[in-house]
């Protein structure tokens, strides 16, 4: 019988233990956001200016590199689909030119793919050297980069349509 009330007692300080604050209590009071009314429009912190001279003359060395690269991928990728549509079975001579002339498109790829990432480059070292930029500098970067990225992804679909053709 004296068992029950130890067993009660027990139970009782363990859940009791189990409820009690461990470290301090947050306050309930009013935080400073709180007291800011949301219907009141915010203020544009970022003053829009001229793009900076010499990211600019950057970006435009970038995207004529992109351009030229676009060039010489265009050739390489008109010889290999010339060559991959004479080709024959997989592992044949005219099979292995064409890869060969694949590989060379791919590699004819290099000036877009190295561009596109020094323009995502320059918005990270601005971010990291002067801990932003303008708003004119990222719309500058943001459209050269999208201009390269969309040339980078019309090369890749069409090394992917060779590689099909090619089995690969």
């Amino acid at each position: 019988m004296r068992i029950r009330p130890l067993l009660a007692s027990s139970i009782i300080a363990t859940i009791a233990a189990c409820s009690t604050p461990k470290g301090p209590v947050p306050s309930l009071a009013p935080r400073a956001a709180e007291a800011i009314d949301p219907r009141v429009p915010v203020d544009n912190p970022v003053k829009y200016g001229r793009v900076d001279p010499g990211l600019a003359a950057h970006l435009g060395a970038l995207l004529d590199q992109v351009q030229a690269g676009d060039s010489a991928f265009r050739n390489a990728a008109d010889s290999a689909e010339r060559l991959a549509a004479a080709a024959g079975a997989p592992q044949s001579e005219s099979w292995i030119s064409a890869q060969q002339a694949l590989s060379a498109a791919m590699e004819a790829r290099g000036p877009t793919t190295r561009a596109l990432g020094d323009i995502d480059g320059l918005a990270a070292t601005a971010l990291a050297t002067k801990g932003g930029m303008s708003a004119a500098d990222l719309d500058a970067i943001r459209s050269a980069s999208a201009k390269s990225a969309e040339i980078d992804q019309a090369q890749a679909a069409r090394i992917k349509a060779l590689e099909a053709r090619l089995g690969i």
